[in-house]
């Protein structure tokens, strides 16, 4: 069964800037989704998916993803999505085993940034770097899902 353990943090410095190796732009949009799960089309680069999300709080979640053509991804984006398009700057962050993903929000979402970390497990330990905020794992205003029919912009 493939499940997504993730944690969420806000930042509270850029000092996670200099720690960067990569960076891609993304644009994913919402599907109509049921009280079950969303269903959302996401493009970084060339590579497109679709991916089917448990809607339920927490840590871990029920999550497929799906390879699509870039076209079909760029055309379900443009004519069937809801709500506007989250758009973002994923920065990645290795730091042993794992990898830090910082998201930088554009558009109806500028002004957020979110620190993510997929966990191998609930209990699993890791490194807490000096520019992690407040952790917003429970805060369902965080996922995606939501900032695409709630903007960040919109909360103040």
């Amino acid at each position: 069964m493939p499940l997504e353990i993730e944690r969420k943090f806000l930042v509270k410095s850029d000092a996670w800037r200099s720690q960067v190796d990569s960076r891609e732009l993304m644009r994913q949009g919402y599907l109509n989704s049921g009280a079950a799960c969303s269903i959302r089309a996401r493009i970084a680069g060339e590579q497109a998916w679709l991916n089917l999300k448990a809607k339920r709080s927490g840590m871990t979640r029920l999550e497929f993803e799906y390879p699509v053509p870039r076209a079909d991804a760029d055309q379900i984006l443009d004519e069937l999505c809801t709500g506007p398009l989250v758009e973002k700057y994923r920065h990645r962050i290795p730091m042993g085993e794992l990898v830090w993903e910082i998201d930088e929000f554009l558009g109806a979402n500028a002004g957020l940034i979110v620190a993510e970390i997929e966990l191998p497990s609930e209990d699993a330990v890791f490194a807490r770097p000096d520019w992690l905020g407040e952790e917003v794992t429970e805060d369902e205003r965080y996922y995606n899902f939501n900032l695409a029919q709630k903007p960040y912009r919109e909360w103040r």
